[in-house]
């Protein structure tokens, strides 16, 4: 059996964050990074924006501001962004504010999934040739922490300390993990919503402001833009039955003039918080995806503003005439109407927000917008943890957007630092 220092699970912002930091603090470490993909994964593989501001990706309960921009500025110091440049700002904020809506300034910085790529393998390069391990397409089955062990797909390791940072995507193997440590947890907090697509001309502001972030009342907020040579795209996620559902995303390529689509896309997002009887949100946002599959024939939903408004479901013939002038960029959707298969209390706070927000950036409404849905963020899950740097038992930590800690690239990369840390203390 091969014994490790350290065992990383997952290869995404917080994992690599955790391993370089360790890497700092202790050269002669042996790590060893796993990943069920035969790819790195992680938020950096998907369009790869980056915000560089709290609160944005820092969730409130285990982050003050002044501990988030001390780490903030370790994961700046690391990644060295260019930050964005943002301008008429101003004019925007004026409107939000006369509607009680608040538009955030943020740093950011936007590589692209094909820059995100780069970004990932010049990662992985700088890892190996400091003596990581890099254990792809291999998959951790179960942990006994009291041997200090992990069984994969294909074989058994040993550890000392363990850091376990699946993604949004591993909410179930983490629950499963928790479950393996008897780890209190919590899992009642999910965001519902639509992924909004548009030309660029009906959403002026990301000339001026990439991703521009809103928040609205009823904890409703955009989240997630992409302009330029954009495209939305659905992801798989299976339940623990193995019924299949699809969620949709967004992402765009690096900036280039020659291949601009001319659309753009965004998400508008409600975070709900369900309380008691409710054993789970996680289950509570398959069953709405299951809906949503079984409407669509297994894909995702999608309906014109023109449509909707006007109280009727979307056709294939409504794609293609008069107003509705522009094709889908995720054809694989089926027309529908959502208002059948959200819940209607979320659907009237996101058709609110989108109505606040067709006033401060006018264009929105246009009735060729396409709504499609559903987008559902599933990492909430909050598990007890025994201190600041995320341990839950005694040598396993956890970190990421799977775990709670963060939200987005930045935020689980600083989670993944925070982490290292209490590693390195434990060592």
């Amino acid at each position: 059996m091969e014994k490790y220092d350290v065992i990383i699970v997952g290869t995404g912002p917080a994992g690599m964050g955790a391993a370089f930091s360790l890497l700092e603090k202790r050269k002669d470490l042996k790590i060893i990074m796993l990943d069920k993909k035969p790819f790195s994964t992680g938020g950096m593989r998907n369009d790869c924006k980056m915000n560089f501001t709290f609160p944005i990706g820092f969730p409130l309960e285990y982050w003050q501001e002044d501990i988030a921009n001390h780490y903030l500025d370790k994961v700046t110091q690391f990644l060295k962004p260019e930050i964005l440049p943002k301008s008429n700002i101003s004019t925007y904020q004026a409107r939000a504010e006369r509607l009680n809506c608040k538009l955030l300034e943020i740093k950011q910085t936007h590589l692209g999934t094909d820059g995100g790529l780069e970004l990932i393998k010049k990662l992985q390069k700088e890892l190996e040739a400091q003596g990581v391990t890099l254990a792809l397409n291999e998959e951790m089955i179960s942990i006994d922490n009291k041997e200090k062990t992990i069984r994969t797909n294909k074989r058994t390791l040993g550890y000392k300390s363990i850091l376990i940072a699946p993604g949004r995507q591993g909410f179930h193997f983490l629950q499963d993990v928790m479950n393996m440590l008897s780890i209190p947890y919590m899992d009642n907090i999910i965001d519902v919503g639509i992924r909004v697509e548009t030309r660029l001309e009906h959403y002026p502001i990301v000339k001026d402001y990439y991703d521009p972030k809103f928040y609205f009342k009823e904890k409703v907020r955009t989240f997630c833009t992409n302009s330029g040579n954009a495209h939305v795209v659905k992801e798989k996620y299976a339940t623990a039955r193995g019924d299949v559902w699809y969620s949709v995303n967004g992402h765009a390529f690096k900036a280039d003039e020659n291949k601009n689509n001319g659309l753009v896309n965004f998400a508008i997002l409600k975070t709900v918080k369900l309380t008691e009887p409710l054993a789970s949100g996680q289950e509570f946002a398959e069953h709405l995806g299951l809906l949503a599959a079984l409407m669509g024939g297994g894909k995702p939903l999608m309906q014109r503003v023109g449509d909707f408004r006007l109280g009727r479901r979307s056709k294939i013939s409504t794609f293609n005439e008069d107003l509705y002038d522009f094709k889908p960029s995720l054809i694989d959707c089926c027309p529908s109407d959502i208002s059948l298969a959200m819940p209607s209390k979320i659907l009237r706070y996101i058709w609110s927000a989108m109505k606040n927000l067709d006033t401060i950036v006018p264009g929105i409404l246009h009735p060729s917008t396409i709504m499609y849905y559903p987008e559902i963020k599933l990492y909430a899950n909050k598990p007890e943890y025994k201190d600041e740097h995320f341990q839950v038992a005694e040598g396993v930590f956890f970190a990421g957007d799977g775990a709670g800690t963060s939200r987005g690239i930045t935020g689980a990369w600083a989670s993944g630092i925070r982490a290292s840390e209490g590693m390195i203390e434990y060592l």
